[in-house]
């Protein structure tokens, strides 16, 4: 069942719609994966064809990537050449395998939407994996890579064996932006009141608070003015820093001035492809006195802060086991937790989209005029496009609209897993029938591996 389930993940994760991927390639892929994987009739390889023995590498070097790590795009493409030069190696023994030349001109269609070129670095299936301690994916991929060989050198008596000790690691993400709106790590949407100083985080590792204040009078809409962040010292890569914006101060330092911390460590493949040494925790400004980007490498750790309007937003990725590592005076947190059931402003997700919750919004926005603004940035009615209506009925502030918007943004730049990006409230019409909601893509899924298995 492993590596049915392997199989089942990365067809579900190519078949994730987005724009300019076509059917071919998946199709093909789909076939290819399902042979390598030796599920019921899909298995169709020859004794001699060494196909499968490819696909079960191309899987095992990207089943770790999604657009949302770092240096995706190089690493993809470095797999997909290894995969190609697998495919040539084992040509000849595959004349006339199905599985073998779909995967041929799957690879090939993959990289021509993906720009890979032709020649260039591949990844290798044994790499080595450097042991740097202030980093946490090399300390994470040591870990898992020193139990596997474990588990490798004592496979002759347990044949079917499967380490779990050491896996690689799982990412949370929490994103927090206008009336508040919060996403939890359990990817609950829920939109509250939390006036006044709130931790949405708070462990061993890290502390995340934010700070609401009301947006309009006679409303119980509130909006964030203030976001806090503490890196809680680790031992012999940081000492503690502290990082404070507020309403118009959205500096690229921390408390003390200093724009890093801790040693260099080696950068395997940054954002932009490239490589090179960084610190353990540094600050990255992407636009001055707008967005600010903290990353903390040794907790492997990145949190997006903005600001849109008057109000900041924020949205973190964290390393589950560091999300889960705190004691029973830090339970309230919003990100892990959820709002307390006296603040909740929505009903278990739903928010009532109608005006007149305050005097200035009832004339600066109605229904279909706030939908219409919304629909200029977010071509999706999902609960960011409904978040955006809420918020501009509440406030009759458009600036909720770009930040709503840059939620969005930030979600998909730093939420691991595609298949759960889209949330829609419960009975809107149209989630039901779209193709991006997760059981439509679980069933075209079905659906082509269904084909596949015709074709063969």
């Amino acid at each position: 069942m492993g590596r049915a389930g392997c199989c089942c993940r990365e067809a579900e994760r190519l078949a994730s719609p987005s724009p300019g991927r076509r059917f071919r390639p998946l199709l093909l892929l789909i076939i290819a994966l399902c042979g390598g994987a030796r599920i019921g009739q899909c298995q169709v390889a020859a004794p001699q064809c060494r196909i499968q023995k490819c696909t079960s590498d191309f899987v095992s070097l990207t089943s770790h990537l999604t657009p949302a790590v770092d240096g995706f795009h190089v690493e993809f493409c470095k797999a997909l050449r290894s995969y190609s030069a697998c495919t040539q190696r084992t040509a000849k023994s595959c004349r006339g395998n199905l599985v073998f030349h779909s995967a041929v001109l799957g690879i090939s269609d993959l990289m021509s939407q993906r720009n890979c070129s032709r020649d260039g670095p591949t990844s290798s299936t044994h790499p080595e994996v450097p042991h740097e301690p202030c980093n946490y994916h090399s300390r994470t991929q040591h870990a898992h890579a020193h139990a596997h060989a474990h588990v490798h050198a004592h496979s002759h008596s347990h044949s079917h064996g499967h380490g779990h000790g050491h896996s690689l690691p799982v990412y949370l993400f929490c994103g927090l932006f206008g009336d508040p709106h919060l996403r939890t790590f359990k990817d609950s949407f829920q939109t509250c009141k939390v006036e006044g100083a709130w931790p949405l985080i708070d462990n061993d590792y890290l502390s995340v608070q934010v700070t609401n204040v009301p947006v309009v009078t006679g409303s119980s809409a509130t909006a964030t003015n203030k976001i806090t962040v503490i890196f809680k010292p680790y031992e012999g890569c940081t000492d503690q820093r502290v990082y404070q914006a507020v309403t118009d101060s959205l500096p690229a330092a921390f408390d003390d001035g200093t724009v890093s911390s801790g040693d260099p460590i080696h950068l395997s493949a940054g954002a932009e492809g490239a490589t090179g040494k960084v610190r353990a925790l540094w600050i990255s400004e992407r636009s001055p006195g707008r967005h600010v980007e903290l990353h903390a490498g040794y907790i492997g750790v990145t949190v997006i802060v903005r600001q849109l309007g008057r109000y900041l937003t924020l949205a973190v990725r964290i390393p589950e086991e560091l999300a889960q590592a705190y004691d029973a005076t830090q339970d309230l947190q919003l990100c892990l937790n959820g709002c307390p059931g006296g603040e909740r402003i929505d009903r278990a997700g739903d928010l009532p989209l109608r005006p007149g919750f305050s005097p200035g919004a009832t004339r600066a926005f109605s229904v279909e005029r706030a939908k219409d603004r919304c629909r200029e940035q977010l071509d999706v009615e999902d609960i960011y496009f409904h978040s955006c209506v809420f918020d501009l009925l509440t406030t009759g502030d458009a600036n909720f609209t770009a930040a709503a918007y840059s939620a969005q943004k930030d979600m998909e730049s730093l939420h691991p897993h595609r298949d759960r990006w889209r949330i829609y409230p419960r009975g809107a019409a149209t989630s039901a029938l779209r193709p991006d909601s997760p059981p439509v893509g679980r069933l075209a899924v079905l659906l082509l591996c269904a084909a596949s298995v015709a074709l063969m």
